[in-house]
């Protein structure tokens, strides 16, 4: 009698268990999951590029799902993940335990050019539009929290990783060229260029040219771009 109720309990999706939530896996996203199609072309561009021993940075956990595949279907060394929205890490952390993820490390934290105070953040009930900008939808916000603001050239120091996996939503035009990646060997970068514009993408690939990173496109796809050393 077990195994039927084991079956409700999780969607099946690349070999991954993924909890079921009334909000998160639902409509076009559990058909997603379900179909394997769930943020196919990120998945697969990591799928490309990691290696054995690499240490990979997550910025944008969303809902863990990435996290959970690079530990479970790669030889990644080490996942630090990193994920704003305070209110979906409790069901990030059942993903990683549903799929026995020992070598994931969640960060409830923003990572920003500096520390500082801890910034405002707006949850809304479509988890995905939850974000640092009230005024992208101030009628449907559920909770105001606060999160940790922590600075990215310290953390890059403190973890060494040799693998970049972004997806923020816009924030990657801002964000990236504040520090110095010249540690990583890889990158999987998705960008958004209905919000960050052609001055924003040119920021993403003069982040990583300075790096020493060339833009990979045999892992890379439409708006997920790859970046490799020595390719």
């Amino acid at each position: 009698m077990q195994a039927p109720t084991q079956r409700r309990q999780f969607i099946r999706s690349r070999g991954l268990k993924i909890p079921k939530h009334p909000d998160i896996t639902r409509g076009q996203r559990r058909g997603a999951l379900r179909d394997g199609l769930y943020e196919r072309k990120e998945c697969d561009a990591v799928m490309k590029v990691v290696q054995r021993g690499d240490v990979v940075l997550e910025l944008g956990a969303g809902m863990g799902y990435m996290s959970t595949l690079m530990a479970c279907k790669t030889p990644a060394e080490h996942i630090h993940a990193f994920e704003a929205n305070p209110t979906i890490i409790p069901y990030i952390r059942s993903v990683h335990e549903a799929n026995d993820v020992t070598n994931v490390t969640l960060h409830n934290a923003l990572l920003a050019p500096e520390a500082g105070e801890p910034a405002d953040f707006y949850v809304r009930k479509n988890f995905l539009a939850s974000s640092l900008d009230r005024e992208s939808g101030p009628d449907n916000i559920t909770s105001v929290e606060k999160v940790e603001v922590r600075s990215l050239p310290d953390t890059l120091a403190q973890l060494n990783p040799t693998v970049l996996v972004c997806d923020i939503e816009g924030a990657e035009a801002g964000l990236l060229g504040s520090a110095d990646w010249s540690g990583l060997r890889a990158a999987v970068i998705e960008l958004h260029p209905q919000w960050i514009g052609q001055e924003g993408v040119q920021s993403v690939f003069d982040a990583m040219q300075k790096a020493g990173l060339t833009y990979f496109p045999k892992a890379s796809e439409a708006k997920v771009v790859t970046f490799r050393k020595g390719w």
